[in-house]
C-alpha cells in the first residue's frame, strides 16, 4: 500500500510540474474583451422592419431596423407645404417692398414713408416665417429619418433585442453590433513589471484554436491596483498585485478571436 500511495503521488506531481511547464514565465493571463455598440432610435416606435440578424455581417450605412413613421412622414409633408407657401409670400412682399423703395426715391416721391416702413415689416415679417418653417421642416425631417437607423460602421450583428411588431421605447437598443476595430485583449501583469510596460507598444496574443498568434497594441493602462485578476481567467492566484492593461486587435485578426475567450499574453 505503501508503494503504491507513493506511486501515485509521483505521477501527481509529475502532472502538476507538466502543467506548470507548459505556462511561459513570460506569458501573462487574459482574455478577449469586446466594446459593443448599441443602436438605438431617439424616438419610441413599432418596430416594422428588422433588416439584420444575429451573427450577420453589416457595411457601414446598411440599414438595421425601421420603426413605425407614418405620423412622422404626415407630419413632414404638412412641413414641406408650409416651407413653400412661407417662401412665396416672402416672394411677394419683397417684390412688393422692392418697388414701393423705387417710388418712394423717384423725383415725384408718390410713395410716403409710412407705406415704405409697412412693406418693409411686411418683407421682415415674412422672412421670420420663411425661417420659422424652415426650423419646422428641418426637426420633421429629423424625425423622420430618425425612425430609420443604419450601421455607423462595418460590423457583425452581435443581437437583436426586438422582434418585428413590438413596441421599441425611445433610446431603447434594437441592434447590438460588434465593429472588429472594438476588439481587444485585457490582461494582467503583476506591480514589478510596469515600468517594462508602455502605451502602443506590440504585444502577440495566444488564444486556443487560433491559427497563429496576433498582434496588439497597448492602448491603455489601469491606474489602480488590483489584487486579483478574476479567477476564471488566473493561471496562478500567488500574485498579490496586478494591474490590467488593454490592448486593442487589429481589425485583420479580428476574426480569429471571440470575446471571452482565454489568452495568452506575451511582450514583444
Amino acid at each position: 500500500m505503501k508503494i503504491f500511495l507513493n506511486t501515485v503521488w509521483f505521477v501527481l506531481a509529475a502532472a502538476l510540474l507538466g502543467g506548470c511547464g507548459k505556462n511561459s514565465p513570460d506569458a501573462f493571463q487574459g482574455y478577449i474583451e469586446g466594446e459593443y455598440v448599441y443602436v438605438a432610435a431617439p424616438l419610441g416606435g413599432a418596430l416594422t422592419n428588422l433588416a439584420v440578424v444575429r451573427g450577420d455581417q453589416v457595411k457601414r450605412g446598411q440599414l438595421l431596423f425601421e420603426l413605425e413613421r407614418q405620423a412622422e412622414a404626415a407630419a413632414l409633408t404638412e412641413a414641406e407645404k408650409n416651407i413653400v407657401q412661407a417662401k412665396a409670400s416672402l416672394t411677394l412682399s419683397e417684390s412688393t417692398f422692392q418697388r414701393r423703395l423705387e417710388l418712394r426715391n423717384s423725383p415725384s416721391a408718390v410713395i410716403s414713408a409710412e407705406e415704405l416702413d409697412q412693406a418693409r415689416s411686411q418683407r421682415d415679417a415674412d422672412a421670420a416665417q420663411v425661417a420659422a418653417q424652415q426650423a419646422a421642416l428641418d426637426k420633421a425631417r429629423w424625425s423622420f429619418d430618425q425612425k430609420q437607423q443604419f450601421a455607423p460602421a462595418d460590423a457583425q450583428v452581435h443581437d437583436t433585442l426586438y422582434r418585428s411588431g413590438e413596441w421599441v421605447a425611445a433610446g431603447n437598443p434594437v441592434v447590438v453590433l460588434l465593429p472588429p476595430e472594438n476588439l481587444k485583449v485585457r490582461f494582467f501583469v503583476p506591480q514589478e513589471m510596469l515600468p517594462q510596460i508602455k502605451i502602443s507598444q506590440t504585444i502577440s496574443v495566444e488564444c486556443d484554436g487560433a491559427p497563429r498568434p496576433i498582434k496588439a497594441a497597448i492602448n491603455y493602462i489601469s491606474t489602480q491596483v488590483e489584487y486579483t485578476p478574476p479567477v476564471i481567467y488566473s493561471r496562478e492566484t500567488r500574485a498579490n498585485l496586478v494591474f490590467m492593461i488593454e490592448a486593442k486587435i487589429s481589425p485583420v485578426d479580428a476574426a480569429d478571436v471571440r470575446p471571452g475567450q482565454p489568452a495568452d499574453v506575451r511582450l514583444n
